[in-house]
């Protein structure tokens, strides 16, 4: 499974549940309120026994029986869409009994259609505004018909003069509501998406001041700890060395001062990381062989830690590949790429470091044979101080994603548990063979 990591995609506004709660709860309380109206101003003085009454009753029970099925589906979390898709077409259906109750053709609650046509944009976008609209002008094309026809007889209790329209006066208010139908979902379909993308760029906003603050506190940190740590860090290495040295020493000895050497070592990694990370240094770009740089980081790795042990470090590609990008943090994004791989290798392992051009550019890749990656870290698998080894930091792949957001490199990770882990740095275009600087 791949996992782009550019600029990522958000996920607009409230949770679709959130929403469907929310909207349940506001059409009962505007149901009641317009059933409420309707007795004040159309069945006012009919007796409780009409058949208006009855039907008004009628649909808001089966308004607050459908919200019971409703908060059940909700609770369950499963079928949200198309709950809230079943939510809009009910609504349509209790407009139209209203219409009924109201007039017919030319009724005032017409313009509730319009209403649920913005709910199921705010639920759904386009898509929920489109069946609203849909279903809310069969409905209303449907139950004009049967009137027009007398399939359908108008409420006895209800004066005949408000069902009593001419043909051209039916089409007038078919045509209008058919208008009305199709602006208003237009118009609350683009205001959707525009929330939509307006909230992804508010959450992704607060995430990088969220980011940008944990980052400051950080590197106050890392500055205190740098003098603090590095110094006797320093003097213990140095020691270690002579230590080690001296022929006095057994094999066991030799050993033990080489884990202490390692650790030193890997905290004086932490300290470089955590410094790296907290730098907000604007790359300076300029043409760089990054084939060049990638064979110095191998040497490197293949000399140092575990890659001058018991996992191969190699390079496979170009002898030379010039792009656009800052000597310095490339090198030091290949190199955490690297020894990640190498950290998540396991003995007699090999880790492959590859250069070479797709459709995107140039292509850095980074392959190991670990264990692979959880599903569930890999969202988290850049953020800072955020590891799946029990050694690890969660420090330099947090590195390596501020130093491509600097260059606008995209990141792809490619993994399979199990199977170890690809990761892939799109480095931009190459440049032209004549325009490359001599070697």
């Amino acid at each position: 499974m791949a996992v782009r990591l550019g600029i990522p995609d958000q996920l607009a506004g409230a949770p679709l549940a959130r929403r469907l709660a929310w909207v349940t709860g506001a059409r009962l309380f505007f149901l009641t309120a317009v059933l409420a109206v309707i007795g004040a101003f159309y069945l006012r003085g009919a007796g409780s026994d009409t058949v208006s009454i009855k039907i008004g009753w009628a649909t808001l029970a089966v308004a607050f029986a459908s919200a019971g099925v409703y908060a059940a589906v909700l609770r369950s979390g499963r079928g949200l869409e198309r709950l809230a898709l079943a939510q809009l077409v009910v609504d349509q259906v209790t407009w139209t009994v209203l219409v009924y109750l109201s007039g017919g053709a030319a009724s005032g609650a017409t313009s509730f259609y319009g209403l649920t046509c913005v709910a199921g944009a705010a639920l759904a976008g386009l898509r929920g505004a489109g069946v609203a609209a849909a279903s809310g002008g069969v409905l209303y094309v449907g139950l004009v018909t049967a009137l027009e026809r007398a399939w359908l007889r108008p409420p006895l209790d209800q004066p005949a003069a408000l069902y009593a329209l001419s043909r051209d006066e039916v089409a007038y208010y078919v045509l209008v509501t058919l208008l009305m139908l199709v602006v208003v979902t237009l118009l609350s379909g683009y205001l959707a998406e525009r929330l939509r993308v307006a909230s992804g760029r508010l959450v992704l906003a607060e995430e990088r001041a969220d980011r940008a603050e944990r980052m400051a506190a950080l590197g106050r940190l890392a500055t205190g700890l740098a003098h603090e740590i590095r110094n006797p860090l320093g003097s213990i290495a140095g020691s270690i060395q002579l230590l080690r040295d001296s022929p006095a020493l057994s094999d066991e000895d030799k050993q033990l001062c080489d884990i202490v050497q390692r650790e030193a070592a890997r905290l004086d990694d932490l300290v470089t990381d955590m410094m790296d990370l907290t730098r907000t240094r604007k790359p300076e770009l300029d043409d760089v062989d990054a084939a060049a740089l990638a064979r110095e980081v191998v040497a490197l790795a293949s000399s140092t830690g575990r890659g001058g042990a018991d996992v191969e470090v190699v390079y496979l590609g170009s002898d030379r590949v010039v792009v656009r990008a800052d000597a310095g943090q490339l090198k030091q994004l290949i190199w955490n790429l690297v020894r990640n791989a190498v950290q998540a290798s396991s003995p007699g392992d090999t880790v492959k470091l590859e250069l070479g051009a797709d459709s995107r550019g140039v292509l850095l890749s980074v392959s190991d044979r670990g264990k692979g990656i959880d599903p569930e870290a890999r969202e988290r698998l850049f953020d800072a101080f955020f590891t799946t080894r029990s050694h690890g930091t969660g420090v330099g792949l947090a590195v390596v994603k501020a130093i491509a957001d600097a260059h606008g490199f995209e990141i792809e990770v490619d993994s399979e548990e199990g199977r170890g882990a690809t990761f892939r740095v799109a480095l931009g275009p190459a440049k032209a063979a004549e325009d490359q600087p001599a070697a």
